[in-house]
This record gives C-alpha cells, structure tokens and sequence, in this order.
C-alpha cells in the first residue's frame, strides 16, 4: 500500500467568502487560518500550499466581545530605544480597518515563507463590495462553537 503526495498543482482553486460582521473576530480569524492552510481539507499537506483564497468583507465591523473595543491595542516596535509605538484598536479601525482582520489571521498563520504566501491569498475589503464576484466564491457562514 502506498501514500499519495498531493501537490498543490493538481488541487483546485477554492474561493471562500466571510462577512466580518456576522461573527466575533477570533473565531472568524482561526476559521480562516485553517482555510488558508488546508486543513479543512482531506488533501492537506504541511509542505504545499493547498489552501483556499479567503475574501472577507466588511471589515471595518468586526465583532469584538466584551471590552476589547475600548481595551485592546496593537504595538509595534521598531528596534530603536523609545521605538514602541502603541494604537488603540478605534485608532487601527478609523485609519485601516482592514489591518484588524488581517493582523488576526496573520498571527494565526505559520511564521515562514509558505505562511506569507498563504496571507497573500487572503483579500480584506472594508465594505460590501469586492473585485472578485468572478471567482464565485462560497460564502461561509458562522462557525459552530464546540459543546
């Protein structure tokens, strides 16, 4: 009995589509790292990237959940003594609202170069509208949680 190697050549493209406003945003984020990766799928292999394209939608109202919209903050350190650079997530929302989904999914994805390459199939549109109504995507629904 052998095993099979799937490629990511011979995988088909899959087209996913999440509306950021529907679920809470951690939930959502881990939902969409095990998209990317291919782990919701049979054919999941570590070293390839067979994972599916995910476009989000309406990312400037992500649901947070208890009193991350008034506690949470991003910091980002740029190496220098007194670099520390500290945002409040109304800050990240009013400039970037797509950065809130993205730096939730980024953080969930590996840390090598197949994890940047899974990133750059994920698509985070602030509004209703995307350029991708071609691809057809598959609209996901919220996640069940475990009991």
């Amino acid at each position: 009995m052998t095993t099979t190697h799937c490629k990511a050549s011979d995988t088909e493209d899959r087209w996913l589509l999440f509306d950021a406003s529907e679920q809470p945003l951690g939930r959502m984020a881990a939902q969409i790292a095990k998209s990317l990766t291919g782990k919701d799928r049979p054919t999941y292999q570590p070293s390839e990237l067979c994972g599916a394209h995910v476009v989000v939608i309406q990312a400037e109202r992500p649901v947070l959940t208890g009193t991350k919209s008034a506690t949470k903050e991003y910091a980002n350190y740029s190496g220098y003594p007194g670099g520390l650079n500290i945002q409040s997530i109304a800050r990240v929302k009013e400039r970037t609202p797509a950065d809130i989904v993205t730096l939730a999914v980024r953080r969930m994805l590996p840390k090598n170069r197949l994890g940047r390459k899974m990133l750059s199939r994920l698509k985070v549109y602030a509004g209703k509208e995307h350029p991708h109504t071609a691809q057809n995507p598959e609209k996901v629904g919220p996640a069940k949680p475990k009991s």
